[in-house]
């Protein structure tokens, strides 16, 4: 679609609304905005073809209202008039209403901490005034009533070490990880770049007199490490937390050596992602271990006393509804700590986005819809959320818990409430100023080899970053 509006910051809102109704619609979008004394006009125009329709709205607003409170009311006017006028055009609704953003969650909580809206009344304020659907905005209020561990200290920080590598690139993704045969000569100095930049981040910490809240190491795959370049690496993360996480996602990069050290050096939750348990798609998205190695890596985990969370994909290509209720009943039967069931994003950059077998907008609600009721039903809980682009049906992925054990770092970077501060090639650092309510943001170096390159002045950029 083609958009022309005369307030660029509301661009990209207006296009991600536009995509979530129709990406490949050939549609001009005019959009003009005249402000008068409390009254603001509308006036949009949709170009198909050579049908033009003009559609004229407008709203009143407070004169008491702070700047920040009118260009929120002014956004969500806009939107939710341009999602009624897309919805009567294509003849659909959108689960997630005219909300577009990443975090629904962090959004909703905005709401309640401004006095928009009582916490008691989000579910009904998310549906009436922003469109959700009645399931979504009770499945954020939900959310919200399980995310109690939130704490606003801009002293407490969660520490991401970032190790891009996986054994083998999914068919579905597209974020910046490398081939583990393309970068195994380059492992040992990736990681004396790291140790160089965690000494420097301790120093952060103990000049800032932060507290190391939780450790989360992600990617890609951590788990290709060896048992020795594991150890190498925990060996230098001496904070005392409480959760510290290992993402070991691929089954087939797990061994009992490789957990041991895990347990030596006090991780407390690790990740094991079968994805499906469909051992034909697991073949045909990229993914090379087995159903047996799944079971097998997870009872180690279990042994040596691990937390586990489990991730599934709703929408994988060739999956039918019935395949999915098999891998979901086998998610049961395990029964992890935490379920995160995420819904298939076509991201620009992935080989998925050549491929013809992807599953119709009414198949994968379907699958989620039911994932959500079962999970609920065999005592799991929502706690954490988020959403991508290009996502199929424009759902969610949405992490589940059991006995109280939530993922902190989860709740915390994603609701972007406390301060992460993240080391490795594309990692992200986050600084959070709760008093101020405003987040300032500094990356790595995206690629490893650039990264082994400018570790000096990614660490320099780091301490100016904090002080």
């Amino acid at each position: 679609m083609d958009i022309k509006t005369n307030k660029q910051d509301l661009e990209l809102d207006i296009i991600d609304l536009c995509n979530l109704f129709n990406p490949n619609a050939e549609i001009t979008i005019e959009h003009e905005e005249i402000d008068l004394e409390c009254r603001i006009i509308n006036k949009i125009v949709l170009i198909d073809g050579d049908e033009s329709v003009n559609y004229e709205f407008d709203y009143n607003y407070d004169k008491s209202l702070s700047a920040l409170q009118k260009k929120s009311l002014r956004k969500k006017e806009i939107k939710n008039h341009l999602y009624d006028v897309l919805s009567k055009k294509f003849n659909k609704t959108l689960p997630w209403g005219s909300l577009t953003g990443v975090r629904p969650t962090k959004f909703a909580r905005d709401l309640i901490e401004n006095g928009q809206v009582k916490e008691h009344l989000i579910a009904d304020a998310l549906e009436k005034q922003y469109r959700l659907r009645k399931d979504k905005a009770r499945l954020t209020s939900m959310i919200l009533k399980n995310q109690r561990c939130i704490i606003r200290n801009d002293n407490l920080v969660d520490l991401y070490v970032n190790i891009p590598i996986c054994p083998s690139r999914c068919l579905y993704c597209s974020f910046i990880s490398n081939e583990l045969g393309r970068v195994k000569d380059k492992l040992e100095l990736y990681l004396d770049c790291l140790l160089k930049e965690i000494e420097a981040v301790k120093k952060i910490v103990t000049k800032k007199a932060y507290v190391v809240r939780t450790i989360y190491i992600g990617g890609g795959t951590p788990s290709v490490l060896t048992a020795n370049q594991l150890d190498r690496l925990l060996a230098s993360l001496t904070f005392p937390v409480g959760e510290f996480t290992v993402e070991c996602g691929r089954p087939d990069t797990i061994t009992a050596e490789k957990l041991d050290v895990l347990v030596k050096h006090n991780v407390t939750r690790i990740s094991i992602n079968p994805q499906t348990f469909c051992e034909a798609t697991l073949k045909r998205i990229g993914r090379n271990h087995k159903n047996k190695q799944v079971l097998e890596s997870y009872a180690l985990a279990l042994e040596r006393g691990l937390d586990v969370n489990m991730d599934i994909i709703a929408g994988l290509p060739g999956e039918k509804l019935g395949i999915f209720k098999r891998t979901m009943q086998n998610l049961i039967d395990l029964s992890p700590e935490n379920i995160t069931v995420h819904t298939l994003s076509v991201k620009n950059g992935a080989k998925l986005r050549d491929e013809k077998d992807i599953l119709s907008e009414q198949e994968v609600p379907k699958m989620v819809e039911y994932a959500q009721n079962l999970l609920l039903e065999n005592g799991y809980k929502p706690y954490y959320m988020y959403r991508q682009k290009n996502q199929l049906g424009g759902l969610e992925n949405v992490g589940f818990f059991r006995d109280e054990k939530v993922c902190i770092f989860n709740i915390d970077s994603m609701e972007e409430t406390n301060t992460v501060i993240a080391v490795g090639a594309g990692a992200m650092t986050k600084r959070v100023f709760n008093n101020e309510k405003k987040i300032e943001r500094i990356p790595n170096c995206k690629f490893i080899e650039e990264y082994i390159q400018r570790i000096d002045e990614m660490i320099e950029k780091k301490i100016k970053f904090f002080e």
